[in-house]
């Protein structure tokens, strides 16, 4: 018995061209025409760059805020995961947890734009630290996107901004219990996210 070579589809993941990689020029079309067996990528200044699976501490963070707003956040918002934005031509994010304005939400698509995007949610891991505390708020505030948290890992801190002037500014910040009034009135313990 012999196997025989599997031609490869049409539809399926093949990776970047690498000279369009080089040249840095693919754009949000691209990304968004990709077929459904690809792999989770973040578009960066027209370049396709595979997002590395978060380790098992990250994820559940994620996964119990994201509960914990499911639970907390009013009807008009709807929190998400794995949920793509778009913050320019040539720009797509892949953040942890969002909360989206429920009213705009397309739920076939892998992407949001940031006008449905009430906030932001980056959990940082050690391959991530300099991206979500000091890239990717530039380019959230740069597309509006009013709310911004950053949460800290071990121990678990939150970091809360709110978008005044086109930069986000520290509006609130505890390794125990959130107070805000934006994106809604809420007071997370941060152990009720902490795995």
């Amino acid at each position: 018995m012999t196997a025989a070579a599997v031609p490869p589809s049409s539809d399926r993941w093949s990776g970047p061209d690498l000279w369009r990689q080089r040249l840095g020029n693919y754009t949000v079309e691209d990304v968004l025409s990709l077929p459904d067996d690809a792999p989770r990528v973040e578009l960066r200044d027209g370049v396709m760059i595979v997002v590395p699976s978060p380790t098992f501490g990250h994820q559940k963070i994620s996964t119990l805020l994201w509960h914990w707003l499911r639970q907390q956040a009013p009807r008009k918002l709807e929190p998400s995961i794995a949920t793509g934005v778009i913050v320019g031509p040539d720009q797509t994010f892949e953040p942890d947890v969002l909360l989206l304005v429920a009213e705009t939400i397309n739920f076939e698509s892998h992407y949001a734009t940031a006008e449905q995007v009430s906030l932001v949610v980056e959990v940082v891991s050690p391959s991530t630290r300099r991206r979500d505390r000091l890239e990717k708020p530039v380019y959230y505030a740069e597309a509006g996107i009013p709310h911004y948290w950053r949460i800290e890992q071990n121990p678990v801190h939150v970091y809360a901004y709110d978008l005044v002037d086109g930069r986000y500014e520290l509006v609130a910040e505890s390794a125990e219990e959130l107070v805000l009034a934006k994106p809604f009135e809420l007071r997370l313990r941060v152990r009720d996210i902490t795995p």
